[in-house]
Order: C-alpha cells, then structure tokens, then sequence
C-alpha cells in the first residue's frame, strides 16, 4: 500500500505539473511544438492539424506532401471537438506520459535487467524499484519539453515501452500487437523484432527447466507481429478510401528523405551537402548501419535481451533519420533499470555535460543561423554532433559497463581491478 501511495503521488504530482505548465503558459505549447528538436516532419502536432483539417473536410491529407503520418491518428485526434481541441490533447499527451511511466515500473519491477533465464548480475541488488525509474522519466526535462511539444512520437514511444512490459509479463502475443503499432507508427520499431522476441521467451520460460526450441516460438511471433501490422495497414486502406497513397507519404519518406528539414540527427545535412548522383548509395549506407546493429548485439549480448533493445533505442536516438529529444528521452527512461552498472561506467559526467552544453547551445545556434542571419548551417550541425557525441559516449559506457558485468561472473578474481589493453 506504502508503495501504490507513492506511485499516486509522484506521477500524480508529474501530471500536475504538467498542467500547470500548459495552462499558465498557454503560448510555451506552440512555441515547442515549432522547435526542431522536438518536431520533425514525420512527428510534428503542427503537420498533423493540417493533415486533420483536409481529412475532416473530406480531402486526401497526403495531398501536397505536409503530412507524413500514420492514418490511423486522423480518426483518433478526429474525435476531439473543435472547440475543446487544445485542451482534450493536452489531457492525452499527460496521460501518454503516465501510461510511458507505469510501462517503465512494470519493467523494472520485472527484475529482467538485472536476473535473465541465463544471466544472473553479481550486483542485482543494487537496484532502483519501479516508482523510481517510472518518476525519473515523468520528471526528466527532456520529457516534460516533449509533453508540451506534443510530437506523434510519444505514440511511438508508449507503444514501444508497453511492448517490453508485456513481454516481461510473460504475455508475448501482446508484445507483438504493441510493437506492430509501435512499427506501424514510425516504422524503425521493427528491429526491436528478434531482441523482442528472445525477451519474450526468456521471460516466458524463464522459470522451467526443460525449454523448448526457440527457432518455432520466434517464427510463431513473428508471424504474429507481421500479422498486426497487416491489420493496421488494411485499415488504413480502408480509412483513406481505398488508397495505398500513404505508404509513400508515411514510410517513403522516411526511407528515402525527401524532406530536408533541420533536425537533431546526422542525416539531414549530410544529404543537403550530397550530390545527388551518389544519394541513393548513401541512403543504403546510411540505413544498414542503423539496421546492422541488431544482428551483432543479439549474438554477443543473448544473455541480455532487454539491454539490447536498450542499446537500440539509444542507437536510433542517433542515427535514425528524424530524430527529436523524445527519442532520447526514450532511452533514456530505461536506463535507470540497470542503476548496478553505474558504478562501471567511466565518463557519466562528461556525457551528462556534453549533453547540457549541446542543449543549452543548440537552440542558439538555430537562432543565430534562421533568425539573426549571423550563422550559417554550419552552427546548427555543428552543435547536433556534439549532441550525438555526448549520446554516443553514454551508448558505449553502458555498453563496457555491461560488458563488464558479465566479464566479472566469468572471472570473479578480477572484480574491481583497472581493465588495461596490452
């Protein structure tokens, strides 16, 4: 009961706050919702009201290439009254929050990142419990700004941290319902799939000794997965009167950049700068290294699974094409599950403050290049680097850290002694 009054209260509190924040600042929502750190073009609330006036007025929303979003979200922002529009989606996206945080209780309550069907952590007791982890996302700044800026995104991200839930609650087939949504949604879900699905039976027999056979209990999820997604896409079909028209406007431009617009990640300046003779190669380039991750981490981290679609939300906060500080957030909501590697990691505070500096700098620097004409493209790129640098860094500590961890159950002779290349 101790417990249950505490969740009331810190996410009670969260929410709150953010109400606050929306009703005595009525202009910061619009302001936000116009930063590129938060909206891109595959996310923004602004674009999807556009979308929503034509769909509401019986035009085709992917008319005019505003709109890139999944269709589903039409009918669901279309059942908001005009009149109370603001309002009602503000209560959504607090509610998303909250939904985001007691997925993140439930994971860390499962114990799945610290005690695996094949992994045991010699510090599994250094933990935070599931109240801890679910308050530090609701309050986490990152999050708070991503509330109030309202992308799709957060959409996404619920469906994703619900997926994990279930699948350490044991109940699979709902894992792979939410990350169908989740990859109809925003499409780069989808490799979460085989790290997914190894959580999902490690969790399931995690307890039994005689375990069956992975190779049909992953193609039996799989077809699961690819099932739900079927679904979502049929209805969409249906909604936009019978037209394939979205898969370009929604998935196309995703996997094909056509829309250029500044952002936090690496791709869109890279591109502006590319000639166009050699883009469809660097396309390719550019999405096997986000998608060849997958396979490496699930071979060397199988003991692990949960941790490696960490890494990979951490990876796509980087490398994804439209990426915003909701997909950091994102990541960083999960880490306070491992809090017993901590200790290993070595460059937490120069991470944490190349990630202020950036922050601090980044809208600055977007000032000083669109608004006050003293810069160029070159400031704005130069700052989102070092934001991926400081993101980099805490990847690859927690990786080592990780890493580590597991060095130490094989050779417990060497706890606590300096790891030195020779």
């Amino acid at each position: 009961m101790v417990l249950d009054r505490r969740k009331i209260t810190l996410f009670g509190a969260a929410a709150v706050l953010r109400l606050i924040l929306f009703v005595a600042f009525p202009s910061l929502p619009k302001l936000l919702a116009g930063r590129v750190e938060i909206s891109t073009p595959v996310t923004s609330f602004k674009r999807l009201q556009e979308g929503l006036f034509l769909y509401t007025h019986n035009v085709s929303p992917y008319d005019g290439g505003i709109f890139h979003q999944a269709p589903l979200l039409l009918p669901l922002f279309g059942l908001i009254p005009a009149t109370a529009f603001s309002p009602l989606t503000s209560l959504l996206y607090i509610l998303l929050d909250v939904l985001c945080a007691e997925s993140l209780s439930q994971i860390a309550d499962s114990g799945e990142s610290r005690q695996t069907r094949l992994y045991k952590s010699p510090r599994r007791d250094l933990n935070w419990d599931g109240v801890t982890v679910g308050a530090a996302y609701l309050f986490n700044p990152l999050t708070i700004a991503a509330c109030l800026g309202r992308p799709t995104s957060l959409f996404t991200n619920c469906a994703v941290l619900y997926a994990i839930a279930k699948a350490c609650e044991r109940r699979p087939f709902m894992a792979m319902v939410a990350l169908g949504l989740a990859s109809y949604l925003s499409l780069y879900p989808a490799l979460f799939l085989p790290p997914l699905i190894l959580l999902c039976f490690d969790a399931r027999y995690k307890d039994e000794k005689q375990v069956p056979g992975v190779l049909s209990f992953a193609l039996t999820h799989t077809a699961a997965f690819f099932s739900s997604i079927a679904c979502f896409l049929f209805e969409s079909f249906l909604l936009t009167g019978g037209s394939w028209e979205f898969i370009s406007s929604t998935y196309g431009v995703q996997l094909l950049l056509p829309d250029l617009t500044p952002n936090v990640g690496l791709w869109w300046y890279f591109f502006i700068e590319m000639f166009d003779s050699f883009r469809e190669f660097f396309l390719g380039v550019f999405w096997l290294h986000l998608g060849g991750y997958v396979g490496g981490l699930c071979v060397r981290l199988r003991t692990q699974p949960l941790f490696v679609i960490t890494m990979l939300l951490g990876l796509c906060a980087i490398f994804k094409p439209y990426p915003g500080i909701s997909d950091t957030a994102l990541y960083l909501s999960l880490l306070p599950c491992y809090r017993h590697i901590f200790p290993l990691m070595r460059y937490t505070f120069f991470a944490l403050a190349t990630l202020l500096y950036a922050s601090l700098l980044g809208p600055a620097f977007y000032y000083l290049w669109i608004y006050a004409g003293s810069g160029n493209a070159n400031f704005f790129y130069a700052i989102t680097l070092v934001w991926s640098l400081g993101l980099s860094v805490i990847v690859s500590d927690s990786l080592f850290a990780v890493l580590r961890d597991e060095w130490e159950v094989e050779r417990p002779e060497m706890k606590g002694k300096d790891v030195r290349q020779i």
